[in-house]
């Protein structure tokens, strides 16, 4: 299918479903690809608006500088989570629908590596503050902090595992109640804690509903996923050792792909500071959005293929439509009313951060070309080019960063970001379409 033709097929489908909501919304639900990847959305854009709403609260009841300090240590706390997974929450969605009666040991034994590795981590960057974020040394200094740092950690590791097991099932809805939990609890710490703390209380609000989320994603709704679970700590090398390889090879690839994620923010807050970072954090956040539009369907198109390698063509002309139906026009509106958005955060974040949010919006559209063609890989279990073009992403978005952030201000790393996405989207693109042309 032509790209045209295609673009003209998704607004035919769009309009369709305008004029008769009910019976397009049904059709699509009928369609497991659609449904999960809907879910998974719902799940991204609830944790978008209460993450929007959440920074905006921190903003009128924290310093600046204590939303620079809170957002660079949730970044790193976030990175070493990712960092943890080792790759497994891929090998999760790959593996465990075909895994039979080794299903709950693959799950404990994920979770169980996932947490040894998270604590081991979390040591490991609390040692070396001094080292690589001078910036975050307090955390080091409390033993309250240092305690609580190792334990959200944790909890967010635990949260990867737990939402992918239920992508992995094709019950992303557990994944949509475990967000929301999440999502509406954050505000409650946040708050009450604002008056004894400048910084501690927007980075403990986050951990302590990462931590009730977790709990009740293990004890309550994984037990309806999977038949018969119980969160027991092991390691069954047997359960494991098919998915082991496809786990460390996407770790690698994951690892460069979060890489600049999460240490732009800590790059910013050590070469410009606090405040220029938490303007730089909540453009980002608010970007963020946009991009779990195509994670999303990514993450529900490598659960179909794992489940039906024989529609992988077909589903990959469904992912695609999904995300341009939805992403354009959310592209506009960011674009066009991103300034009033940012008013929501004070007249200072609307003054310092449209410009880079406008950057960031733009580069959705290669981020989206970038999964879906991750994703096909992951399916083939073909991660050679996945990693290389990763790589490239990370090393172009940190090189970049650290020239243009002295020069341009923040702009500098959204233009950083924008430049290597849509290099590495020319390359997929050009494999995409000519994959389209082979099934044809």
């Amino acid at each position: 299918m032509k790209p045209l033709s295609f673009i003209r097929a998704t607004f035919l489908d769009a309009l369709g479903i305008v004029r008769s909501p009910r019976e397009g919304l049904k059709s699509l639900y009928g369609i497991s690809l659609y449904r999960n990847a809907v879910y998974l959305m719902l799940n991204s854009a609830i944790l978008a608006l209460t993450g929007f709403f959440f920074w905006a609260v921190a903003a009128r009841l924290y310093p600046v500088e204590g939303v620079g300090l809170a957002s660079a240590a949730i970044s790193a706390m976030s990175l070493l989570a990712v960092l943890s997974t080792l790759g497994l929450t891929y090998g999760l969605i790959r593996f465990l629908p075909k895994a039979g009666e080794k299903s709950r040991d693959m799950i404990n034994s994920c979770f169980t590596i996932g947490g040894l590795t998270s604590i081991a981590l979390s040591l490991i960057f609390l040692a070396g503050l001094p080292f690589w974020s001078p910036a975050l040394l307090p955390i080091r200094e409390h033993p309250v902090f240092f305690a609580a740092f190792i334990i959200f950690a944790g909890a967010i590791t635990f949260q990867s595992f737990t939402q992918q097991t239920f992508v992995a099932k094709r019950k992303a809805g557990f994944a949509l109640a475990q967000g929301l939990t999440f999502g509406l609890l954050r505000f409650i710490p946040l708050v009450a804690l604002a008056a004894l703390f400048h910084t501690f209380g927007i980075f403990a609000s986050w951990g302590i509903a990462a931590s009730v989320a977790v709990a009740i994603g293990i004890f309550l709704f994984l037990p309806k996923v999977q038949a018969g679970y119980r969160p027991v700590p092991t390691i069954r090398r047997q359960a494991i050792n098919d998915m082991m390889h496809f786990s460390f090879v996407n770790y690698a690839a994951n690892i460069l792909w979060a890489i600049p994620t999460y240490v732009l923010p800590l790059m910013v807050v050590n070469l410009l500071g606090a405040e220029q970072n938490a303007y730089f954090y909540i453009a980002r956040a608010i970007a963020s959005v946009l991009f779990m539009i195509p994670l999303a369907a990514s993450f529900s198109l490598l659960a179909e293929g794992s489940h039906n390698e024989e529609r992988l063509a077909s589903d990959i002309k469904r992912s695609l439509r999904l995300i341009l139906f939805l992403l354009i026009p959310a592209i506009i509106i960011i674009f066009f009313l991103g300034d009033k958005i940012l008013l929501f955060f004070g007249a200072v974040y609307s003054e310092n951060a449209t410009r880079l949010l406008r950057i960031l919006a733009i580069s959705a559209l290669p981020v989206s070309l970038n999964y879906i063609y991750f994703s096909i890989k992951r399916v083939e279990m073909k991660m050679k080019g996945v990693i290389g073009l990763s790589a490239f992403i990370a090393v172009a978005t940190l090189a970049l960063s650290h020239v243009l952030l002295p020069r341009m201000g923040i702009i500098g790393a959204g233009i950083a970001w924008l430049v290597s996405q849509a290099v590495v989207a020319v390359v997929t693109g050009c494999k995409l379409w000519r994959r389209q042309i082979e099934t044809h």
